[in-house]
């Protein structure tokens, strides 16, 4: 039996040392969704249990992550791509640079702007060169609340309504499709709900919330896999939806990896 090769996706992003989130969960995904990963790292971020799982950023050199693209991009080729963590302005302007050269595929961008659980952006400056140079390359962009919050202006997010609010101004900013996700996390919710807007036009995704459930790298996931419906050639709002049921199951499968965290559960669809 002849096994075609598979589709290829990129993910240009930071690696998590405990492996629930960054690069480590987005390879997991294209790998569950059977496209062939690779990746560019951006930084190394390590957790201290001596300090109660404080997170600690080691960005890698600009001419590190170069190479790392052109190897990829240049030597290789991909149907996809996504972003991750991008910790400096001149970071993001090299990515842009680099997709517009290669005139790469289907780009997800996901705005990383604090590790889970912070309150604060890792770095602040970083927002507008997010919204302003690279939102506009992507096909679908995936802010969370506090993500959406900031790049829009509108500050703290706290209903649904906000969430669309949200959206529908990055779309007026220059993105194409956005996917504000987290609507789990607002004050009273009883379900899981997302805010798509393609073109303006608003859509919500809503699925069962999980019950004391894991969400560490849940952000990355969803991404990830929108990235790789997205090299398999969905339209978007099939990739985004057929992702959002991927990150379900995942995040039924989740699990405890220590007192301080636990992540979602790759496989887990292919066990429930």
């Amino acid at each position: 039996m002849t096994i075609s090769p598979p589709l290829k996706a990129l993910t240009i992003a930071g690696s998590d040392a405990s492996g629930g989130a960054g690069l480590e969960a987005d390879l997991k995904t294209f790998q569950e969704l059977g496209v062939y990963g690779m990746a560019a790292v951006t930084c190394i971020v390590s957790e201290n249990p001596q300090a109660e799982w404080r997170h600690d950023v080691f960005p890698v050199d600009l001419s590190v992550v170069e190479a790392q693209m052109s190897t990829i991009l240049d030597g290789i080729g991909v149907q996809a791509a996504k972003t991750g963590m991008l910790g400096s302005y001149d970071l993001i302007s090299l990515v842009v640079k680099t997709i517009k050269r290669n005139n790469t595929p289907n780009l997800v961008v996901d705005p990383v702007m604090a590790c889970k659980g912070a309150s604060t952006p890792l770095n602040p400056e970083i927002a507008d060169s997010l919204r302003d140079d690279i939102m506009p390359l992507s096909t679908v962009i995936t802010p969370n609340l506090y993500e959406a919050g900031i790049m829009s202006g509108l500050g703290e997010i706290t209903s649904v309504a906000g969430m669309e609010e949200a959206a529908k101004a990055l779309c007026k900013a220059g993105a194409r499709t956005v996917l504000v996700k987290g609507g789990s996390k607002l004050a009273g919710a009883t379900s899981a709900i997302d805010v798509v807007c393609i073109d303006g036009a608003v859509t919500r995704l809503e699925t069962e919330l999980v019950p004391d459930a894991y969400t560490h790298g849940a952000g990355c996931t969803i991404s990830a896999a929108i990235c790789a419906n997205l090299a398999k050639g969905m339209p978007v709002m099939e990739a985004i939806t057929e992702a959002k049921k991927f990150e379900l199951y995942a995040i039924k499968g989740s699990f405890r990896l220590n007192r301080w965290v636990g992540p979602l559960r790759h496989d887990a669809w292919r066990r429930m």
